[in-house]
C-alpha cells in the first residue's frame, strides 16, 4: 500500500498548544466550541465504508441529562460536553457508576488544591472526538499521558507541534519504516498523531489526565476501570472486527478478553527505548493491521499510516 497521502485538513483544535488548567473552573467549566464533536464535521462522517457493523445506540442525550443530580451534572459537565455523542450514548452507565463519580471528586479535590492537571480538560476525551465509536478499526493502547508542558493532548504517544516526538514514537517511526519504506514521519521531527486518530485508529491511554511532572500520580484512581470499558465496548459493538495493537504487557493484559475469532490482538514489546530492541522494531504490526483489515473491510479498510503533513496542513 503506498503511504502518499492528500493533505487533510485536521480539526481545529489538533494543532493549537495546550494551555494549562490549574484552576477547577477551567476543568469543569465548558470548554471552547470543538467542530470536532459535531457529528457534520467532515474529518468525521456519519457513514464510512466500515461503519455498517456498529448497530447504531440508542441515546437522547438530552432525556438523559434530565435524570441526573445536581451533583452529577457538575461532575460530568466535561463529559456531557467533550465526550462524543457516541462514546457518551454506549458509556452512560459507567459515568454514573459509584466508581467513575469518586474519580471525578478526586480530579475536583487535585484541582481545588492548585494541583495543575494533564492534558487540558478540553483535551482529555479528543480520542473520542478525532475517532467516533463508528469509525473504530484499530486500537493502539498507552498507559500514562506525558506529564510536561506541551505534551499530552488526549491521544497516547502523540505530541502537538513544536513538541519533539518522544523516544518510543521514534521507535514506532523505525518499525513503520520497515514495514513501509516510503513512509515518512511528520516534519520537523514532529510527533503529531492525529491523522492515525481521523483515519480509525483510536489511541487511548490507560489513565486520561496525570499530575504535572509526576508520572502515574492519577494511576489507580478509576480510570483504569473506565478505560477498560472503552475497550470492551469497542469489542463488543465493532462487530466485523478490529485490530488491537498492544505493545507491552499492560496493554496486553487489557486485551485479555478480546475474542481473537472476531478480532485480531496483535502484541509485541512497548517501544520504549527500554524494550524496543526485544523484538518491536521487527513486529511488522502496521502492516498486519492493514492486511487483516483488507481482508475484513477491502481495500478502503486499509488504514493510511503516513504522517508527512505540511504543518500548515496541520494548522501551524
Amino acid at each position: 500500500m503506498s503511504l502518499k497521502r492528500k493533505a487533510t485538513d485536521l480539526a481545529a483544535d489538533a494543532a493549537k498548544k495546550p494551555k494549562a488548567n490549574a484552576s477547577i473552573t477551567s476543568f469543569f467549566s465548558q470548554p471552547k466550541p470543538n467542530p470536532s464533536t459535531s457529528s457534520t464535521n467532515p474529518s468525521h462522517p456519519a457513514s464510512s465504508p466500515t461503519a455498517a457493523d456498529t448497530e447504531p445506540i440508542k441515546f437522547d442525550k438530552d432525556a438523559w441529562i434530565a435524570k441526573l443530580t445536581a451533583e452529577q451534572k457538575e461532575l460530568l459537565k466535561l463529559e456531557i460536553e467533550t465526550l462524543h455523542e457516541s462514546w457518551l450514548g454506549a458509556l452512560k452507565d459507567e459515568v454514573v457508576s459509584k466508581e467513575f463519580l469518586d474519580l471525578k471528586r478526586f480530579l475536583k479535590r487535585e484541582l481545588e488544591a492548585g494541583k495543575k492537571v494533564f492534558p487540558p480538560s478540553e483535551d482529555v476525551y479528543s480520542w473520542s472526538r478525532h475517532t467516533p465509536l463508528q469509525s473504530v478499526k484499530a486500537v493502539i493502547i498507552g498507559q500514562d499521558p506525558y506529564h510536561n508542558l506541551n505534551q499530552a493532548h488526549g491521544l497516547c504517544f502523540s505530541v502537538r507541534p513544536p513538541t519533539p516526538a518522544p523516544p518510543s514514537l521514534k521507535n514506532m517511526y523505525i518499525a513503520l519504516k520497515k514495514d513501509y519504506p516510503d513512509f515518512k514521519a511528520p516534519p520537523k521531527n514532529g510527533g503529531l498523531l492525529t491523522p492515525w486518530a481521523d483515519h480509525g485508529v483510536l489511541l487511548l491511554n490507560t489513565c486520561l489526565t496525570v499530575r504535572a511532572h509526576e508520572a502515574n500520580s492519577h494511576a489507580g484512581k478509576g480510570w483504569e476501570r473506565f478505560t477498560q470499558k472503552v475497550i470492551d465496548t469497542v469489542a463488543k459493538k465493532r462487530t466485523k472486527g478490529v485490530v488491537f495493537l498492544a505493545w507491552g504487557n499492560p496493554a496486553q493484559k487489557r486485551c485479555t478478553g478480546i475474542n481473537g475469532s472476531k478480532h485480531l490482538v496483535l502484541k509485541s514489546v512497548h517501544p520504549s527505548p527500554l524494550s524496543a530492541s526485544r523484538g518491536f522494531f521487527e513486529c511488522g504490526h502496521f502492516k498486519k493491521a492493514n492486511e487483516w483489515l483488507k481482508n475484513r473491510y477491502g481495500d478502503e479498510g486499509a488504514i493510511d499510516w503516513n504522517l508527512d503533513v505540511a504543518p500548515e496542513d496541520a494548522g501551524v
